[in-house]
């Protein structure tokens, strides 16, 4: 069956970055600022009140810039660091729109996966998701002793289980989707519909041309 699989991996195309259109430079409100502002001269003082007494007074001073950070300078410009910060944070959101449940975003995946593919054995369910056997095995098991899948001999191939989600698996699946879709919106909403839809395909395009270079094979 992984032989079958593998077959369905779409070739990387190149230029494909290109298809959402070139990323727009950041307007100068949105750069970011460095160890000192350009212009600290003070604002012009106020003309003198004409009450008797009231001496003129000066507006109130600009607020200081933020200071210069070499290691986040540093940082911020790999990719790595802000995917992987980004993968911590969309963790954080989902364990807070999911917690009532105790349930992990890849726990949450192979039910899914289940859902839609009943009978995978443990490769199958590992190549739909990128895990490596050892965590495939791990989380399976978890899910199979809290009730929510159920592994059976493969007739056809007896020295493999194959996985089903239970009736209590699905129901668990269905009441957290509403929390699932809550944590991908908040993820997402400091960007505009259209910057939306141009990143997800800057990051579908990034796992398409990198995906050989993974821990574990995944579909694409």
């Amino acid at each position: 069956m992984m032989h079958a699989l593998l077959h369905l991996k779409k070739p990387c195309v190149p230029g494909r970055l290109n298809e959402a259109g070139p990323v727009p430079a950041l307007k100068e409100s949105q750069q970011m600022p460095t160890d000192r502002p350009s212009d600290m001269s003070d604002p012009p003082t106020e003309a003198a009140a004409p009450e008797a007494g009231m001496a003129g007074h000066k507006s109130a001073a600009a607020a200081p810039a933020a200071p210069y950070d070499p290691s986040w300078e540093a940082l911020r410009s790999r990719p790595g660091y802000l995917i992987r910060r980004l993968n911590q944070i969309h963790y954080a959101m989902f364990i807070e729109e999911c917690t009532a449940e105790g349930i992990t975003p890849v726990q949450y995946g192979i039910l899914t996966v289940l859902a839609t593919q009943p009978g995978l054995d443990q490769t199958a369910i590992g190549f739909e998701l990128g895990l490596d056997r050892t965590t495939t095995a791990d989380v399976l098991r978890r899910l199979e002793e809290k009730g929510y899948l159920e592994r059976r001999v493969n007739p056809a191939d007896r020295r493999s289980r194959q996985a089903y989600i239970t009736a209590e698996g699905q129901r668990l699946k269905d009441a957290l989707h509403a929390g699932m879709q809550r944590s991908q919106d908040r993820f997402l909403a400091p960007l505009s519909a259209e910057d939306r839809a141009r990143f997800m395909a800057l990051l579908t395009t990034l796992v398409e041309c990198n995906n050989q270079y993974g821990r574990a094979a995944a579909r694409v």
